[in-house]
């Protein structure tokens, strides 16, 4: 089978390395990839933001499947018109990719079919928006109402802080959105479910650090690291989101004629036992995906087939007892300016260890030398028995790389590390 994935993440590295373990996959190509997907795949140059141009070229060169990566690509249809040429192809068509792409979309669908979320309100215009703040008070979730690549979002703690968010999101046009929501109580954590556009399967938990710095303290980010289950997704909170979010969701984009097939990342805020939805994404999060790829291994390529064939119902997940954590090395400054072209010595001597496996997220090779090209850079990222034993291992491994411009938080795992001394 030839398989072409799109994206060029830490994601997308981690899916790579997943679906090249799998004899199901002949040849793997990664458009446009990055310098460790290049070690397993053949990396080419593909505007994969276009629709017909990823759509052709994977008609002409033979492709079996295409798995779509990062929101972007699917916002802008490419799923549609891969489908359009009988290409099998994992990702939502851009209607169900609405999900993601509109803040305001998710609370109707969520209005809808009763799915537990936070109270909000929609604004197009700044001055109505700082007006509703004002009114309500702190703390306040400020979101921009469409992609922003996981960092749309101010937890403003304050009035001003919140203010300033509007003040950035309605800075430089007349065409800004915004979705105001009343602040959630409790613990987050990732959900992601695969589904076929019927049936639906179970993939993993995960919770990430989404903060800059050590005691998720700092702006937000793309994430900062995450692990592998949450213990804070019992199995009873499993099935209340199932039951209360997922499964009415689906149910009601299936009766509005846009079925969903794809991963669905629910992004939850868990308080006493009960889930609320806090976000919904149409693809894998990232750095959550390179903890459930080091977990489910060869068979997520599996898993990915029947998702988009719709033989879901068929398929079942072996899951090992073992647990999984990633911490990302970003370059210093993020995610506010920061340099590029900066060496990246010993990765490779770092991942000696089979548990330990390192997927580069901005990175690029020149020549025989590894350089930083972009803000997050690499996913340092482990397995073990336990999360406390993972996480040893990462951060060992960690140690070993030089990389003077490196920028990450020492502290990735602390909540569920802390509740089990409690």
């Amino acid at each position: 089978m030839n398989i072409l994935l799109l994206g060029s993440g830490g994601r997308e590295h981690a899916l790579a390395w997943a679906i090249a373990q799998n004899p199901k996959c002949d040849r793997l190509i990664a458009a446009p990839g990055n310098a460790g997907i290049a070690a397993l795949a053949d990396c080419v140059d593909l505007d994969i933001e276009d629709p017909a141009t990823v759509a052709a070229y994977a008609a002409h060169n033979g492709i079996d499947f295409v798995v779509i990566g990062p929101e972007a690509p699917l916002a802008a249809g490419v799923a549609d018109a891969l489908r359009a040429r009988d290409i099998l192809t994992f990702g939502p068509s851009a209607a169900a990719a609405q999900l993601e792409a509109s803040k305001t979309f998710t609370k109707q669908i969520c209005d809808a079919c009763g799915a537990p979320t936070a109270s909000y309100a929609h604004f197009t215009d700044a001055a109505a928006a700082k007006a509703y703040v004002l009114a309500q008070g702190a703390p306040i979730v400020i979101k921009a109402d469409g992609l922003a690549a996981g960092k749309g979002v101010t937890v403003a703690m304050d009035v001003q802080t919140a203010l300033a968010a509007l003040e950035d999101l309605f800075t430089g046009g007349d065409d800004a959105e915004v979705v105001i929501e009343a602040f959630l109580q409790g613990e987050e954590a990732s959900f992601f479910v695969l589904c076929d556009g019927t049936d639906i399967l179970p993939i993993g938990t995960a919770q990430d650090h989404k903060r800059a710095f050590d005691g998720d303290t700092g702006p937000n980010t793309g994430g900062m690291g995450a692990y592998s289950p949450a213990p804070i997704m019992t199995p009873e909170v499993t099935q209340k989101a199932l039951d209360q979010i997922v499964r009415p969701t689906l149910a009601e984009m299936a009766a509005r004629g846009t079925p969903y097939q794809g991963v669905l990342y629910v992004g939850l805020m868990i308080d006493d036992g009960q889930p609320r939805l806090v976000e919904y994404n149409v693809r894998f999060g990232d750095p959550e995906c390179q903890v459930l790829m080091l977990r489910l291994g060869a068979q997520a390529l599996d898993a990915l087939l029947a998702c988009a064939r719709g033989t879901l119902a068929e398929t079942t997940l072996n899951w090992a007892p073992d647990h999984a954590l990633t911490v990302v090395l970003a370059a210093k400054g993020y995610p506010g300016p920061y340099a590029k072209g900066t060496e990246i010595r010993g990765a490779d001597h770092a991942a000696n260890d089979p548990l330990v496996q390192i997927f580069h997220a901005g990175t690029k090779n020149e020549g025989p030398r590894l350089l930083a090209n972009g803000g997050r850079v690499l996913n340092v990222t482990a397995r073990g028995d336990t999360l406390a034993e993972a996480r040893a291992r990462v951060y060992s491994a960690v140690a070993r790389i030089d990389w003077g411009d490196a920028q990450f938080r020492t502290d990735i795992g602390w909540r569920a590390l802390k509740s089990d001394s409690d």
